[in-house]
């Protein structure tokens, strides 16, 4: 990674924060990238780094500009390859504060797709902005692409009876079918599953 650049771009977008839509797309070609096509999901590659650390310095440089803001993070990630639109999701975390509520629609879009690397980035530490409904069904996409359970942010505090009771559904179509139940299911078939809903 080069540091001394990449502090430079951080510098630069702070001040002039409109900056950010060309060095965002350059990041990995420019600063630096992990070898090899990352496939895991939740595996950290440097080009993630740098983009987030850009990401810190527009929020910060839009810090009194909620709106503004907002308006750079959607266009970077309606403008980018899967590679960026990732890193602006994972990235939602970082400028939480400045953004409130407004890139919740980007979780929804990142969490309609089959990407499992992106359905990961979309249940961190932002999707606490998730209601309880939309968070529960982010976490059976999880289940259905793929995505360890360990990567969803706030996972044991959130957990419910309806979750319980989703999963459990899950589980029985899966073994109806014939098919094998992924092992990130199993703790939540081991308690008994309630004879009522919660309503979000």
């Amino acid at each position: 990674m080069n540091e001394t650049l990449l502090t430079e771009w951080c510098a630069e977008i702070q001040t002039e924060p409109t900056r950010i839509r060309t060095r965002f797309p350059a990041a990995a070609r420019e600063l630096g990238r992990s070898p090899g096509t990352a496939t895991e999901p939740g595996e950290e590659r440097v080009e993630d780094d740098v983009r987030l650390r850009l990401l810190g310095a527009l929020g910060r440089g839009l810090a009194d500009d909620a709106d503004r803001l907002s308006t750079e993070v959607h266009d970077l990630y309606r403008f980018g390859d899967a590679d960026e639109r990732r890193a602006v999701v994972l990235g939602l975390g970082l400028l939480s504060e400045e953004l409130g509520d407004r890139a919740v629609d980007l979780l929804h879009d990142a969490l309609r797709t089959n990407d499992p690397r992106l359905v990961a980035a979309a249940v961190g530490t932002y999707a606490a902005r998730l209601d309880d409904a939309m968070w529960r069904q982010a976490v059976l996409k999880c289940l259905f692409v793929g995505v360890p359970l360990r990567l969803v942010s706030g996972l044991d505090d959130r957990a419910d009876d309806e979750l319980r009771r989703m999963v459990a559904d899950y589980a029985a179509e899966r073994q109806a079918a014939g098919r094998e139940v992924p092992s990130d299911a199993l703790p939540f078939l081991s308690a008994p599953v309630p004879t009522t809903t919660r309503e979000s």
